[in-house]
């Protein structure tokens, strides 16, 4: 358990180093771009398994995920 204690360790350090580059990089408009690709394919995917009426649902929570993503608010 200890070298896993140690990874994990090495880990938060890392992250809470680095805390103010890590926001920068999930709120930039690369990360925009990347995440609507996946939202949209997930979206897409959703709506050839799913009934018709409830293509809305899917949409919303699309447009849910994607605000929470990116830099579109």
């Amino acid at each position: 358990m200890g070298a896993f204690d140690d990874i994990t360790k090495k880990a938060t350090d890392f992250i809470e180093e680095n805390k103010d580059k890590i926001s920068d990089a999930l709120n930039s408009e690369q990360a925009e771009e990347i995440s609507d690709k996946v939202l949209d394919g997930a979206s897409d995917l959703a709506k050839k398994v799913v009934p018709e009426e409830h293509h809305d649902k899917v949409d919303g929570a699309r447009d849910a995920a994607d605000g929470a993503i990116g830099t579109e608010k």
